[in-house]
């Protein structure tokens, strides 16, 4: 239960700080808190994941695979683009802070760690842009074979 309570804050402050970008991307009305909520989500499983286990690229792959199943299923639901609560809800997970380590130590000349750093951060982007990949790539090729629901 402590394990799920340390991952709210991270979850909460996501929320807030991606309303801003939700309206970037041209989501309007409601979907502000529908492309907020993915980005609580993305935020919540990946502390959940590092937290649990100490992984942070195998965190943020099954954070973005969660998130890019959330963001296809909203879009289908409110009939919209999938890509704007996509990139909205990745964005805390975006490794901005290891790029901006790794140039510091690269200036500062630790090229040991720059490297290492620079690998590291790469390699999240990677999980991310994969994840996010796999799992849209899914339920897309899926979603043909699922039943239609009858309109009301």
């Amino acid at each position: 239960m402590e394990l799920l309570l340390s991952c709210l804050p991270p979850a909460l402050w996501g929320f807030l700080s991606c309303a801003g970008f939700s309206l970037m991307y041209n989501i309007h009305g409601s979907g502000v808190l529908v492309a907020s909520t993915g980005a609580a989500i993305s935020s919540f499983f990946y502390f959940l994941i590092v937290d649990a286990y100490g992984s942070e690229v195998g965190a943020a792959f099954l954070a973005a695979i969660v998130v890019g199943v959330y963001s296809e299923i909203m879009a289908r639901v409110r009939r919209c683009p999938t890509t704007g609560y996509l990139q909205v809800a990745l964005l805390p997970l975006v490794p901005g802070a290891g790029l901006y380590h790794a140039m510091r130590y690269a200036v500062d000349g630790f090229y040991q760690t720059f490297l290492n750093s620079l690998v590291h951060t790469i390699g999240i982007a990677l999980a991310l842009s994969v994840g996010a990949m796999l799992s849209s790539s899914l339920f897309r090729a899926l979603l043909p074979r699922l039943p239609r629901l009858p309109r009301r």
